[in-house]
């Protein structure tokens, strides 16, 4: 008897290496399985302008990536003291106009010269909802804790979406010939536009991404919110705020993400460093100098065994906390 809908996930033909650059752009799930990568270095950037949720921000984020466009102080707004882009995440934000476009012109060129060797790109869409802002009618990535009443609220069709998404792939299929894009959709709901807002923007986001599924830039697509919707079907799965998936959906979904988009060999060496990433952000217990040196030592012969086989990984920021533990 099945009390569980389990997805049936076909692992795909194409399957991702030390030796393919990964990009993450979207919504906060983006980040998500962006960071498990991180954490066995596989090499990968995520959301470069910060988190962006709809798909006109994203499409924003990466069309100036691609282009390697520098921001102006046209670009900027002065808010009570602080220059923000409405572009990009707060973290960019300064209390000078040259820190922020500092901050911003040098993510951007990072940015692309990461994506002009990328060899996937995970696109992550959590709402077809956007803002813009009443004074120049441009569609904001953040409105920065502005006063609402200086917003609209509108809902993208998917004819829009469709347009504004197949002209930015076909760029990167000329441009990137050997970039696969894969789409997901978040599993994350955005609560503000209420219960059935909130599906009907979902709904909007699916047919989009299914007529998107048709171009030859695009390998596939990950079923991040299947999975948390049919599969992880409990409230056990969501965090404190019933929004976001729990660590553990979280570590479900990297699993079934792993098994469809790694081989053995990258799944194997994923666990082994991710171990060594754990044990240098773990809270080391009050015990012998003995002891500590043992751990240690054990630590850098793993470092050592896994850079030997595999040349091009750098832990030398793992060796260098137990080297200081000795």
């Amino acid at each position: 008897m099945k009390l569980r809908t389990i997805l049936d996930i076909s692992p795909s033909t194409h399957k991702i290496t030390y030796s393919d650059p990964v990009m993450f752009i979207g919504s906060c799930f983006a980040a998500s399985i962006g960071r498990m990568c991180g954490n066995g270095h596989l090499p990968v950037m995520i959301n470069p302008a910060g988190t962006v949720y709809n798909p006109v921000s994203v499409y924003n984020t990466l069309n100036t990536i691609i282009e390697g466009r520098k921001y102006t102080v046209d670009d900027l707004y002065d808010y009570k003291g602080t220059w923000i882009s409405f572009n990009h995440y707060s973290d960019f934000s300064s209390a000078t106009a040259e820190e922020t476009l500092r901050k911003i012109n040098i993510r951007i060129a990072e940015s692309h010269n990461f994506l002009s060797g990328a060899n996937y790109l995970f696109i992550t869409f959590g709402t077809a909802r956007i803002y813009r802002w009443k004074k120049n009618r441009n569609i904001v990535s953040n409105c920065h804790k502005i006063p609402a009443d200086e917003f609209t609220r509108e809902i993208l069709t998917v004819d829009e979406i469709t347009e504004l998404w197949n002209k930015v792939l076909n760029i990167l299929h000329s441009k990137y010939p050997n970039l696969k894009v894969v789409f997901t959709i978040s599993p994350v709901r955005h609560w503000k536009d209420g219960a059935h807002g909130n599906q009907v923007s979902k709904s909007v986001l699916f047919l989009a991404v299914e007529e998107l599924l048709k171009h030859p830039a695009v390998i596939g697509y990950f079923p991040a919110y299947e999975i948390v919707m049919d599969d992880l079907r409990d409230y056990r799965f969501y965090d404190d705020d019933m929004l976001h998936p729990s660590s553990a959906a979280i570590n479900y979904i990297w699993e079934e993400f792993s098994r469809c988009w790694f081989d053995e060999k990258t799944i194997t060496l994923w666990h082994e460093i991710s171990k060594l990433s754990m044990a240098v952000s773990h809270i080391l217990q009050a015990g012998s100098k003995e002891d500590l040196r043992k751990f240690a030592e054990n630590m850098l012969t793993r470092i050592q065994s896994v850079e030997k086989k595999n040349p091009s990984i750098n832990l030398e920021s793992e060796r260098k906390y137990f080297l200081d533990l000795l």
